[in-house]
């Protein structure tokens, strides 16, 4: 038997998109599916959903009404998403959200986390914290204990955030997705430029990485056509 081939795929995602926390759960479907075929070595790239909120965070209540027009408006939308997360096993407690972070900490701490080979675990926890039980993702606390719980030293991590440690390499590496035209996450890049934006049913998804992966180095290194 062949040995399964080596193929990379970079996830632009922000761990505040309720898509993105989907998307995730889907492409953990998809490499299931091409296991064996294709071995998928996934790096997690920053992307802020919100740029405009400040470091402090804003109100949750505040937020919606500004980028939704109203609660009751982003209600509706928070029903369909719940329904998709429930189809993947996931909880989405829209409801017990009462602060939208701003993200930068929360990519710091994947990146950190990456080092140790835990920047996966480190983003599905803070996407658990955030979506399943509303966690304040502003609160060093917070993210020190989350950091723990991926096997990340707590003092290290206090520290660190306590610092602007790679503040500038989380917010240029964002920059870079945005002027690359990157606007909606989770966007999923195979084999090098060949995008995929949206997140994906499983069985696409994996239709898709044994596709890219089975390309001629030259193929796969070129954009998807529009």
């Amino acid at each position: 038997m062949a040995a399964p081939l080596l193929f990379r795929m970079d996830v632009v995602s922000d761990v505040v998109c309720p898509w993105c926390y989907i998307g995730k759960r889907r492409l953990e479907g998809a490499i299931a599916l091409t296991k064996g075929e294709v071995d998928v070595v996934v790096q997690w790239r920053p992307f802020f959903l919100n740029p405009w909120i400040p470091r402090e965070g804003v109100d949750r209540k505040t937020y919606l009404e500004t980028k939704f027009g109203s609660v009751d408006r982003y209600k509706g939308m928070a029903s369909n998403i719940a329904t998709a997360a429930a189809e993947e096993g996931l909880e989405y407690n829209a409801g017990k959200i009462n602060r939208q972070p701003n993200t930068i900490d929360c990519h710091r701490l994947i990146y950190w986390a990456e080092a140790a080979g835990q920047s996966g675990a480190m983003k599905q926890r803070l996407m658990d914290l955030y979506f399943k039980d509303g966690a304040d993702l502003t609160n060093p606390e917070v993210l020190v204990a989350a950091a723990a719980d991926c096997g990340l030293a707590a003092d290290d991590i206090r520290a660190r955030l306590a610092s602007d440690v790679d503040v500038e390499l989380i917010s240029a590496e964002a920059q870079t997705a945005a002027d690359a035209g990157i606007s909606g996450v989770p966007t999923f890049l195979l084999g090098g430029r060949y995008a995929l934006s949206g997140a994906y049913p499983s069985e696409q998804l994996a239709k898709a990485i044994r596709h890219v992966a089975s390309l001629p180095l030259e193929e796969a290194s070129q954009p998807a056509a529009g």
